[in-house]
């Protein structure tokens, strides 16, 4: 028998042992659902080896069950955003769910869509829904949903990551793949566009950056002031530089990519030919920038789809998983190249008006 660990084994631990799917498992607890006697002796086994003590608060609220999530996505509705409601509506239809959608804009201020997040939760509990699926990088936000989770599963399909590793349960280092591109293309002086620092995405990134940055040994150039993730954001961040001392940048989403590189073109600085960009999201217009832009994909329907699913198996089990991680490739277009030997490290711009 192999020795108990000190954390706490869940449904899903006993299902791997059993070779079986954690419905079986579930079916095994409530009795009902066909479970052959063989597999019950086997779950069974395996529920005595792990010392796996099962969660009944979830089994308690099965009679009641409306077959409705609950959606609070709190930022603005931008491709990304509309890509993972897609996603998530895609979910709930194929798994016979509705959902209950409000989204709130952040930028009325830090105070103001706290209030209406708590309301909005408020109003899902006595709908009520089953459960909850939470869509926001916005600090500070899980003390806003934390009550709920005393009440149904909550999924925050945003929650940071605790390090920028490679584990599997933690999403991929965006900032730091997207560098390291630039860096092996043999540019030095890299430039970072950050995006609003009241998200967390755009705190990640940032920090995959100077990683990056770091380890090659080379000195960071964050440039600040993002208000949003829209391309004017992009253009105003390129208005206040009067040096431009960088050969390449990594940009915080596409739209701040597209901004800068329009801003920077009216300048007389073109990608790839005076510096090269990298931007994030891979949406479809950026394939069509001037020049394409290499940018790291982001599969946001599929996330959508993993909240749904593990929404759907908190509610039945009990259980909370964190969400795989998803692939994000980096895709190559014209916007980056091979720093060419003798190339300017530097050069000034004037400002515009």
């Amino acid at each position: 028998m192999p020795p108990r660990t000190s954390r706490r084994p869940s449904m899903a631990d006993v299902a791997h042992r059993s070779g079986v799917s954690t419905q079986t498992v579930s079916r095994f607890f409530s009795g009902q659902g066909y479970v052959s006697e063989e597999t019950r002796a086997r779950i069974s086994e395996v529920v005595e080896e792990l010392g796996y003590v099962r969660n009944r608060a979830a089994g308690s609220l099965r009679a009641n069950r409306t077959g409705t999530i609950g959606v609070l996505n709190v930022g603005e509705l931008n491709w990304g955003s509309a890509q993972i409601l897609a996603g998530l509506s895609a979910g709930a239809r194929r798994a016979g769910r509705a959902l209950m959608i409000t989204e709130i804009d952040p930028d009325q201020g830090p105070e103001a869509w706290r209030e209406d997040a708590r309301a909005a939760i408020d109003h899902f509990l006595a709908a009520p829904v089953d459960g909850i699926i939470v869509s926001t990088a916005m600090q500070g936000s899980e003390e806003v949903f934390a009550a709920a989770r005393e009440r149904v599963p909550v999924v925050n399909l945003s929650a940071r990551p605790r390090s920028l590793d490679s584990s599997p349960q933690l999403p991929s280092p965006i900032g730091y793949d997207a560098t390291r591109h630039l860096i092996e293309l043999g540019h030095r002086r890299i430039a970072h566009l950050v995006g609003p620092r009241n998200r967390n995405e755009a705190l990640d990134r940032e920090a995959g950056y100077l990683r990056a940055m770091e380890e090659a040994g080379l000195a960071p150039q964050v440039l600040e002031g993002a208000s949003s993730w829209w391309a004017p954001s992009g253009a105003a961040a390129a208005d206040r530089l009067t040096t431009i001392d960088f050969t390449a940048v990594f940009a915080g989403n596409d739209e701040l990519a597209l901004g800068l590189m329009s801003r920077l073109e009216q300048r007389g600085l073109r990608a790839p030919r005076d510096y090269s960009i990298v931007g994030v999201d891979d949406m479809p217009t950026a394939a069509y920038f001037s020049p394409p832009l290499t940018t790291v994909a982001i599969d946001f329907p599929r996330i959508g789809e993993l909240a749904v699913k593990a929404a759907l198996e908190a509610i039945e089990t009990g259980e909370h998983r964190p969400l795989p991680a998803t692939p994000q490739p980096l895709r190559l277009r014209s916007s980056t190249a091979p720093l060419p030997f003798g190339q300017p490290v530097g050069q000034t711009a004037s400002t515009t008006d």
